[in-house]
């Protein structure tokens, strides 16, 4: 294959000209291409069983739907599609990576862009121009270092006590609403439409950045982040949701710390059912036995997710979530569903 590496006198500007578009579900119709891959084989079968599922989701008036996003699909243009299982009340929380959260939502939030690059550049010759690379899409590093600050000063105005990722994640909400630079951030629409946000691990982002820079300017007297609380704030919206559905982008820390909450609820002595409803999209081998490539069958044997309703999809999720979430939005089962506002509960 021939390289696509550019000369190194080449301007930061030639690297950052196409920028990430991100595709709007509402825009076009998946249903007939679900449709007819159900009556296909191999993974698309299971993409329109997951479509289907998810649907059934939507119309369980009892059940509570948690959104779980790990990896760069943020970045690569899935973000408005996030956005939207917002707007059109499909789903009721969300957990996440930090990455996804700051270092992509946030930060285009703030006015900066995602680019259009190439997997096949030479990395050096990146670097000389203070360009990140996350597989053939470019950040500009000195734009995420602005993001990193921004977390900074959002913790400087803040009281100095211990925070869980959802009410720090809160703040930068209310931050945006007076600040933002793009309108249709994930932030700002879970703030305003009460939706919660944990990022169990999240100074693995930019805002660990900004929050140690918080620390070494207020040695004495900043914050901290509870993810002790964190856990308990997100058991106790199993808690409350008489049937829970999980639509999961990635594995990682974020499956896991949703699937957890069944069996903390039960430690703590609260009668809860296992995850009625499952979907999971994922390119981890199974073969390897990690935890982020645990099938949905083998958590249902901690008691975690119920087999009835489960489905696995091993496809790259750019190229099927935005068929299924379309599929579901023109469906309209979000229509007749009553939102959770579970941010108030806290």
């Amino acid at each position: 294959m021939a390289s696509s590496t550019p000369s190194v006198g080449h301007n930061k500007s030639s690297f950052l000209k196409n920028k990430v578009e991100h595709i709007d579900i509402t825009s076009f119709d998946a249903r007939p291409i679900i449709d007819g891959m159900s009556k296909m084989s191999f993974s698309s079968r299971e993409t329109a069983n997951a479509a289907r599922i998810f649907n059934k989701m939507l119309g369980d008036k009892d059940c509570s739907i948690f959104l779980t996003l790990a990896g760069s699909t943020s970045a690569a243009g899935c973000m408005k599609i996030y956005t939207d299982l917002i707007r059109f009340n499909m789903i009721d929380a969300v957990v996440a990576t930090g990455a996804s959260i700051i270092d992509m939502d946030f930060f285009e939030a703030l006015g900066f862009k995602h680019y259009q690059g190439s997997q096949f550049q030479d990395d050096s010759v990146l670097r000389d121009h203070y360009i990140d690379r996350i597989y053939d899409t470019y950040i500009d590093e000195d734009q995420l270092q602005k993001c990193d600050k921004t977390i900074c000063e959002i913790a400087d105005t803040l009281e100095p006590r211990p925070y869980t990722s959802r009410e720090f994640i809160k703040e930068m909400g209310k931050y945006l609403q007076k600040n933002s630079k793009k309108k249709e951030s994930l932030i700002q629409c879970a703030y305003e439409k009460n939706v919660p946000i944990f990022c169990p691990a999240f100074t693995d982002s930019s805002a660990g950045f900004g929050l140690v820079m918080h620390q070494e300017k207020n040695p004495k007297k900043h914050l901290t982040l509870d993810s002790v609380k964190d856990f308990r704030e997100l058991t106790e919206i199993k808690i409350r949701s008489k049937t829970s559905g999980l639509f999961m982008v990635g594995g990682g820390v974020p499956k896991n710390f949703i699937q957890d909450t069944v069996i903390c609820a039960e430690l703590l002595g609260k009668e809860v059912d296992m995850h009625k409803y499952a979907i999971q999209i994922t390119v981890a081998d199974v073969r390897d036995g990690a935890c982020s490539s645990s099938t949905l069958k083998e958590a249902s044997s901690w008691g975690k997710v119920d087999t009835s309703m489960e489905q696995m999809v091993f496809a790259e999720a750019t190229t099927v979530v935005p068929l299924i979430v379309s599929d579901a939005y023109h469906r309209k089962n979000w229509e007749n569903r009553e939102r959770r506002n579970f941010s108030k509960i806290f």
